[in-house]
């Protein structure tokens, strides 16, 4: 369902579209009415066609540029009428819909290519093709086109979804599935395409019809799982994988899963650029199989980074989200990440015990920091996580190339943070500056004050092209002010206000023999954004529990039917209380924050930060690099501001000696974290373009 709909009687969003001092050229009857289903946005149309109802349909013309369209609309039973209209050209196009005894409704929408930009700016190029990798015909840069190709699968008795040829076969291992009390074969219809230059993927039940927008198929529920991918890197490829659509927890119950290779971060880490794909396959999805009651978010690590982003800076896309084991932002992510770097170079030289290593770093166990320099740390860095598709001989050096392709995650946000023409690389926004690494192990008396003064003195930073330095980090202030501004630096309190949240947090803190990157503080530190902005954190749950198979699945399945329950309860609200007092109201009473102890028992308890409680025995939250540093748990400050270094400020003697290093470390002063941080701001608002 479009929970934001853009329902007009004369003109859809003429701000937007650059009209003012518009007037009807005659007055619409009561009810008559044209709304945009398949697009929160009139003005970020794409594809050439839109899906439009109009409202109090009797005796109604309805056209398109002049040419008349009404043959493509039919009757609903709520007495409207739905139709698909298509021929649009790029640009301005209006719509209208007269009544046969006078008076006008007027649709004025803004079209874009199905290639492509729609609000993201301008796209890279080159930009290297993966079509292939999906059964596609081979597709040339820069847009990456290939036809559409549908396919069909089955769900076995065993368990498995296997290839078939023609969905009217029986196999002797053919599955079946129930949606709405109606048992029907588990057929499987897969829809491949390219969307904004990325290949898309849409799963869902096959009735034996193809599917329509005016008549909902037999297998579909009415709602969409939109499905993200994890990882953070830089682009210049279409991307060889999407988020899995063939899930039988969501098609088996009659959900339609949708993802694009641009919806996973490791393919693209730009939660705009994410927003955008997602936006214009869910229109393709709604222009195909009707309107979605609603659409629900769905992923895990940076999967769960684009649902909470895009929650926030592009409102209606999802209308509630189930982040799994998530992160707020890539920007906040970073921190820790090139902490950890410098951390461990720092370690290697000795000094330092197991246990000490692990109160520095905040981390339940110190193998995490060791797991985000395996895993992450080269998407800092000019060319150290380069995908193989992206030919050496175009990748950038300093001296031999030095206009040549960066791979590094920042690449993703330039459209955002412009160029520093000084290096040619996308403004900074990562720094170190005053971060007293190990202040609290130094308070808690886990490490020595020699040991601080050392280790900050010694711990270095990187340049602009990822490199370790003897200096600090320092990060440009026109890139951190532009960050903030477009919502980089996820603020929750714009659209993530009154979206309902599940956070899935499985509890991935000690795993062992190496520790997981995706440590359970980053859901408080989300939480306590969403309180500090809004006064409330009541639209978010967190369910935490553990990577055991069989508990996994419970949780997620009970997640999923909890959203489920949730967002059915906001639509049927037809109270005047605004939308985020509407979601609060309307959670679901067995949905509360807690723990899973194992696949039949889930605990009921409010979950905090530091943890405790029965779920905090069963899964401790531990802290991270910049937590230790004395960073507010909201971690919003990516570049802080100074204070003088003031001795009588710690609880610990230092010597001669070591007071020389601390001033060789902070020679402009030390963070204080109880001012916003260099060029912190709120963001200028929703649906930015660029």
């Amino acid at each position: 369902m479009n929970r934001f709909p853009t329902r007009v009687a004369v003109v859809v969003s003429a701000a937007a579209l650059g009209v003012t001092g518009v007037t009807a050229s005659a007055v619409a009857p009561p009810g008559l009415s044209l709304t945009v289903e398949s697009n929160t946005r009139a003005e970020f149309v794409s594809g050439g066609d839109v899906l439009v109802r109009v409202g109090r349909a009797d005796g109604v013309r309805v056209h398109s540029n002049g040419r008349d369209v009404t043959d493509a609309f039919t009757r609903q039973p709520d007495g409207s009428l739905l139709g698909v209209v298509d021929g649009l050209r790029d640009g301005r196009n209006t719509i209208t819909a007269d009544a046969s005894r006078g008076g006008r409704a007027t649709l004025r929408l803004v079209n874009h290519p199905r290639s492509g930009p729609v609000f993201s700016g301008r796209q890279q190029e080159p930009f290297y093709c993966q079509t292939e990798v999906f059964g596609l015909a081979p597709a040339q840069q820069p847009l990456c086109e290939a036809p559409t190709e549908v396919t069909y699968s089955y769900r076995t008795t065993a368990g498995q979804f296997v290839p078939m040829a023609d969905p009217a076969d029986r196999p002797a291992d053919l599955a079946t599935a129930s949606v709405g009390g109606v048992t029907m074969p588990y057929v499987v219809r897969v829809e491949t395409g390219v969307i904004d230059r990325a290949v898309y993927r849409i799963a869902a039940l096959y009735d034996g019809t193809d599917p329509s927008p005016v008549a909902p198929e037999r297998g579909w529920n009415g709602r969409l799982v939109y499905n993200f991918g994890g990882g953070c890197n830089g682009g210049y490829r279409q991307g060889g994988t999407t988020a899995p659509v063939q899930d039988d927890l969501f098609l088996s119950q009659g959900y339609a899963v949708a993802s694009s290779t641009l919806n996973v971060l490791d393919n693209n880490c730009s939660p705009v650029i994410s927003a955008e794909a997602a936006m214009m396959v869910k229109e393709h999805f709604q222009e195909t199989y009707g309107p979605a009651q609603h659409t629900i978010g769905w992923g895990g690590s940076g999967g769960g980074i684009q649902q909470y982003d895009i929650a926030d800076a592009y409102p209606g896309i999802l209308d509630g989200i189930i982040p799994g084991i998530s992160y707020p932002d890539p920007l906040t992510t970073m921190g820790p990440v090139t902490d950890c770097g410098l951390l461990n170079a720092y370690f290697a030289k000795g000094g330092f015990s197991p246990e000490q290593q692990r109160a520095v770093s905040g981390y339940i166990s110190y193998n995490t920091c060791l797991s985000w320099q395996a895993t992450f740390l080269s998407r800092a860095t000019a060319t150290g996580s380069c995908d193989p598709i992206i030919p050496v001989e175009t990748r950038w050096h300093e001296t031999t190339n030095p206009d040549g392709l960066r791979c590094g995650a920042a690449e993703q946000w330039v459209n955002q943070l412009g160029r520093d023409p000084r290096t040619g690389f996308v403004r900074a926004v990562l720094d170190n500056v005053g971060v007293q690494y190990g202040l609290r192990a130094l308070e808690d008396g886990a490490i020595t004050p020699a040991q601080f003064a050392a280790l900050n003195a010694g711990v270095g930073g990187y340049d602009h092209a990822g490199r370790p330095i003897p200096t600090r980090t320092t990060a440009d202030p026109r890139g951190l002010f532009a960050a903030y501004g477009a919502d980089l630096v996820n603020s929750a309190g714009l659209g993530l206000r009154y979206t309902p949240i599940i956070d899935q947090r499985t509890y991935l803190d000690r795993v062992t023999p190496l520790a997981d990157i995706h440590t359970a503080e980053m859901s408080y530190v989300m939480r306590d954004r969403l309180h500090t902005q809004n006064g409330t954190h009541a639209n978010q749950v967190i369910i935490e529990s553990s990577p055991d198979p069989a508990q996994a699945a419970a949780a997620a399945r009970y997640q999923l039917d909890a959203m489920d329950r949730w967002l059915t309860a906001i639509d049927g609200d037809d109270s005047r209380r605004d939308q985020a007092r509407k979601v609060i109201a309307n959670r679901p009473a067995d949905l509360t924050d807690g723990c899973y102890v194992s696949a039949t028992e889930r605990i009921s308890e409010p979950l905090t930060y530091p943890s405790g409680g029965r779920c905090g025995q069963l899964y401790p939250i531990g802290a991270n690099p910049r937590l230790v540093a004395g960073e507010d748990l909201s971690m919003t400050t990516v570049k802080c501001r100074l204070t003088p270094l003031d001795f009588d400020d710690y609880p610990v003697t230092f010597t001669e000696a070591e007071k020389a290093l601390l001033r060789k470390a902070f020679p402009t002063g030390v963070c204080d974290w109880s001012r916003k941080g260099i060029s912190e701001r709120d963001p200028r608002g929703t649906w930015q373009t660029y």
